[in-house]
């Protein structure tokens, strides 16, 4: 693939193709050897996107196994870098350890997948040998991981149809706008983004938007981050 990696960016805000591509429109800005995208937290587990045989597979192993570095990406809402998983590893799973030790696998580098308090998944870079991320890639993995977020999210509230939402009054469509705009300070994010949150929101509690709207007018839920030792909210 060609083109910068400003313009797979864009690409990936608009995108109208196959979810299935997404990781080989990922892989080209990275000096690894496979990508993978999976989806976790509010969306069913699965791989939804992998450059090769081997991305599915430790996709697969993690599902199977039911821990890994994407869950650990998931639980903690960080990054989990191995950049030399066999002889220097800094985390150690009970199965997933043993089992990724039979794979040509040496490093790998997991980003979650969330829109504000909601877990999509994990996207994960493979190195068959050890490695480090530039901090350039570091930063261009967490903006990949943000705009790929919201695409999943966008397309499985479009097929859902929002069907639990049928249509409302302009009064309580009304209400929806002014909880985005406290959306949008809150979680210090677009627009867009602060009505794809509250959709999500929504889908992930199987409830209406005008009911997860009003519960943020009445400051019975906020998507402003959580500091440490607060209360989940």
């Amino acid at each position: 693939m060609s083109g910068s990696f400003s313009d797979t960016l864009d690409l990936l805000r608009h995108y109208t193709g196959d979810e299935a591509s997404i990781a080989d429109l990922i892989a080209p800005h990275f000096s690894i050897s496979s990508v993978s995208v999976m989806t976790l937290g509010i969306l069913p587990a699965t791989t939804v996107s992998a450059t090769d045989p081997l991305a599915a597979r430790v996709d697969e192993l993690q599902l199977d196994l039911g821990e890994g570095p994407a869950w650990d990406t998931l639980h903690e809402s960080l990054p989990v870098l191995e950049p030399n998983l066999r002889d220097a590893p800094q985390r150690v799973w009970t199965a997933f350890s043993e089992a990724i030790a039979r794979e040509d696998v040496r490093a790998m580098f997991v980003f979650p997948l969330r829109i504000g308090h909601l877990d999509i998944g994990a996207i994960t870079f493979l190195s068959r040998t050890p490695m480090e991320l530039t901090a350039e890639q570091g930063t261009q993995a967490e903006a990949l991981a943000r705009t790929v977020s919201a695409l999943l999210l966008r397309r499985a509230l479009e097929r859902a149809s929002d069907s639990s939402d049928p249509l409302p009054e302009l009064h309580s469509r009304r209400t929806i706008h002014q909880a985005t705009g406290m959306v949008i300070v809150q979680a210090d994010v677009s627009a867009v983004e602060a009505e794809l949150l509250i959709r999500g929101h929504a889908f992930a509690e199987n409830t209406t938007m005008r009911h997860v709207a009003a519960e943020i007018l009445e400051r019975r839920l906020t998507f402003e981050p959580l500091s440490m030792g607060s209360e989940d909210r």
